[in-house]
């Protein structure tokens, strides 16, 4: 029996079939890049702080900055009465050193003067009403920006009291981030506070999208006897995007080997990784297996992987049997073709591109979102023998003193169920060996998009 026959014979368990993707996926290699282009990568090095954050003392209240012994004892009816001695914004370079009996006004984030010991807040003041004429509002001719006038405070305030101190968010040769971290919005705040304009990361994996069939036709489009919308370019693209690569939707590709051929061809020389819906089964037009089952090429050593060939596969699990995988063009670019049905295609990416693209960023790829949940049915559910099986579900999480939620079936088994799909935020996984379920009985539960990384079967 040869390689390709023994291949498409055999039955692979959905644990085997992402192991061999996983074993022929290699992290994509790191590269620097400018702080926002770096947004959903996972930083490559340790990134220590080089200078305090905040880099000097600073108000944290708009206000007055006083000495406490000057209003140690200030009330409403005996104010302490301070003399103003300039205004200080965020950004204040030359400071006014605090004097006894004398304040200055101070805005938040305004670095603290000398001889400053506490701020008080405006609503502990008159707001510096009891200004002076003009004639006295200037010690001498270069009396800072804003001098004059008295201020009242009514409070009394502790040293220190709404003050940020230097080094109070990190100090300097802190880490501040680890190696393995993905950079989001608040991690990208804090590399441009200590400095940062660009970072060592592996970029976001480049993911093609493809879908198959002379059938399918652009949303938008009138509809013709016998085709449909193509809905799966669309559902991967964006599932591709929420997994954290940069997607590219190419669309629907007629059933022509060559055109099938000619466009991979092309889209190899922006892709990481290509993903294909469709023409994978057995049918006489499955263009896609036709055409990457002929690419040609050397099974790597000890591999049932061939350079430049997509082996095709049946997976023991539904929906989704049909799958195909393999390393395709000059760069050995990873390919899965996925089947055509919407809930199998999606389920399939689910399963197996999530983990491909969190291998290409550099994440743990078998780690997933998974749960135990009790199964909400009126009757029992049957599933087939010797296939795992993943229901479409709504999964409610453990309300309080319960130790595991509870997730409903939505839609029934049929992989043509869109509308189902889309309500559902939940696989509801019934083992291969199990062929029937009965209600309440507690099952693992696969949370869908961005919150599952689904794997680890």
């Amino acid at each position: 029996m040869t390689r390709e026959a023994a291949a498409a014979s055999r039955i692979w368990s959905v644990a085997e079939h992402l192991d061999d993707i996983l074993a022929h996926i290699r992290p994509l290699e790191p590269r620097e890049l400018r702080l926002l282009d770096a947004q959903g990568c996972v930083l490559t090095e340790d990134v220590t702080v080089p200078v305090a954050l905040p880099p000097f003392d600073n108000s944290s209240m708009d206000g007055y900055v006083v000495r406490t012994a000057d209003v140690q004892g200030a009330s409403e009816e005996y104010p302490a009465v301070l003399t103003v001695i300039g205004d200080l914004a965020a950004g204040s370079g030359e400071l006014p050193t605090v004097g006894p009996g004398e304040a200055a006004r101070i805005m938040t984030g305004a670095p603290l003067p000398p001889g400053a010991e506490a701020v008080v807040p405006v609503e502990w003041t008159d707001g510096g009403t009891g200004r002076r004429p003009a004639t006295t509002m200037r010690f001498h001719s270069s009396a800072p920006e804003g001098a004059g006038g008295e201020v009242r405070v009514h409070r009394a305030a502790e040293a220190g009291q709404h003050i940020r101190l230097r080094g109070s968010d990190v100090q300097a040769g802190d880490l501040a981030l680890e190696a393995g971290t993905v950079l989001g919005p608040p991690q990208i705040g804090l590399l441009a506070a200590i400095g940062r304009s660009t970072v060592r990361v592996r970029p976001r994996p480049r993911v093609v999208v493809m879908s198959t069939g002379s059938e399918l036709i652009q949303p938008g489009e009138e509809l013709t006897p016998g085709s449909i919308y193509d809905s799966n370019s669309f559902a991967l693209t964006a599932a591709a995007r929420d997994a954290g690569a940069i997607a590219y939707r190419v669309g629907a590709i007629a059933d022509d080997a060559e055109t099938l051929r000619t466009t991979l061809e092309d889209q190899l020389a922006r892709a990481d990784l290509v993903v294909t819906s469709g023409g994978v089964s057995v049918g006489a037009y499955d263009v896609v297996k036709e055409t990457l089952s002929e690419f040609g090429g050397r099974a790597d050593e000890g591999s049932s992987v061939a350079e430049g060939r997509v082996e095709f596969r049946k997976i023991a699990m539904q929906p989704g049997k049909p799958q195909g995988f393999g390393r395709i063009g000059p760069d050995r670019t990873p390919l899965l073709a996925l089947p055509g049905n919407p809930v199998s295609s999606y389920v399939s990416f689910e399963l197996f591109v999530r983990p491909a693209i969190r291998a290409l960023m550099g994440l743990e790829p078998r780690e997933c979102r998974m749960v135990r949940a009790r199964l909400e049915i009126s009757e029992p559910l049957t599933s087939p023998a010797g296939k795992r099986q993943f229901l479409r579900g709504r999964n409610e999480p453990p309300s309080q003193g319960e130790a595991v939620g509870r997730v409903t079936p939505v839609g029934g088994a049929g992989s043509h169920l869109v509308a189902a799909l889309a309500r559902a935020d939940a696989l509801i996984v019934i083992p291969e060996d199990t062929t029937a379920v009965e209600p309440g009985v507690e099952l693992d539960v696969v949370l869908l998009g961005s919150a599952s990384s689904a794997g680890g079967w």
